[in-house]
């Protein structure tokens, strides 16, 4: 690109600050932080954030890691609260009663999103609120007592679908939230992750952010504790998600899909899998049919979006 996008991070002052209390090893505050410096130095934000890990740790009265204006709201409506609050400034914009610029941003985790608040982020895209959604996935329950979600992969043990000798961890497929959000006809929806350089999440967050009308962030954000891998491996799996096509990153402009990144190798599920505690039955002797399985998904799905991408560009 023609700017230097690093100095531009750099530049820009840190909207989510030090002093949280997330995890070690977490991916759910550095997608925070990285979403919000896509603003403009100038421009002010409003920010819903559904109940959940990022909610708990981050705003504990009187201490706050936000800062810019921050509304906690319950667990299914982040969205319906922000459209709320992004209506009635239109509504006071137009009455000339103020003149700022302010950008509305919900964050939610899967469970408030896939599942207990999906009704409230249908409806506030369908009706076409200039607002982002963005959705840290980390594929449970996690604030909770990791318990799972319709964001969780296949097989994953949870302590709602345990691993053992009746069942093999969840049983079923991952639902695809995305795709889901694409047939909304949104201007823009995109799948990207806090990983590397972070210009695949920088670049996305700014497109959302700036695109008027409704458009929808989902981003990967690992757990170390529900997903049972080492706290310095944060960097390691988003990068081994990208890698075997788990989580591809792709963006969705005006129905047209563009795959961000393609893997000159792809690497076999495994390397994904194999860190994580939470799949470790299926390395076990008589369980290689779990990898087969999660592996043909897995390539299914990516070649389904290889075909989206031909034929919506074509």
């Amino acid at each position: 690109m023609a700017y230097n996008l690093k100095q531009i991070m750099a530049e820009k002052p840190s909207r989510f600050t030090a002093g949280h209390r997330m995890c070690a090893g977490c991916g759910a505050p550095v997608v925070g932080r990285m979403v919000l410096r896509a603003l403009k130095k100038d421009d002010h934000a409003v920010i819903s954030c559904a109940t959940g890990c990022m909610e708990v740790s981050t705003f504990i009265y009187p201490y706050t890691a936000w800062t810019d204006s921050f509304i906690h709201t319950a667990f299914e409506c982040a969205a319906a609260t922000l459209s709320g609050t992004e209506a009635a400034y239109q509504s006071l914009k137009k009455q000339g009663k103020i003149s700022n610029t302010t950008k509305f941003i919900a964050f939610g985790g899967d469970g408030g999103t896939y599942d207990i608040g999906l009704q409230s982020l249908s409806g506030a895209m369908e009706r076409g609120h200039d607002m982002v959604y963005v959705c840290y996935d980390n594929g449970a329950y996690m604030n909770t007592g990791i318990q799972r979600s319709s964001a969780t992969p296949k097989f994953a043990d949870t302590t709602t679908s345990p691993a053992g000798k009746v069942i093999p961890g969840k049983m079923q497929s991952r639902k695809d939230l995305t795709k889901i959000m694409v047939s909304h006809h949104l201007p823009y929806v995109a799948q990207t992750i806090g990983y590397m350089n972070f210009k695949d999440l920088y670049e996305k967050s700014e497109k959302a952010i700036y695109t008027e009308g409704p458009t929808f962030l989902n981003v990967m954000t690992p757990c170390p504790r529900g997903w049972g891998y080492p706290t310095d491996m944060l960097m390691q799996i988003n990068k081994l998600a990208v890698d075997t096509c788990y989580w591809p990153l792709y963006e969705v402009i005006d129905g047209k899909y563009k795959i961000n990144y393609k893997p000159a190798k792809k690497l076999p599920i495994e390397e994904f899998l194999k860190p994580q505690k939470r799949f470790k039955h299926m390395f076990k002797p008589g369980n290689e049919w779990m990898i087969e399985e999660f592996q043909k998904e897995v390539d299914k799905r990516w070649q389904e979006l290889l075909d989206l991408e031909e034929i919506t560009n074509k």
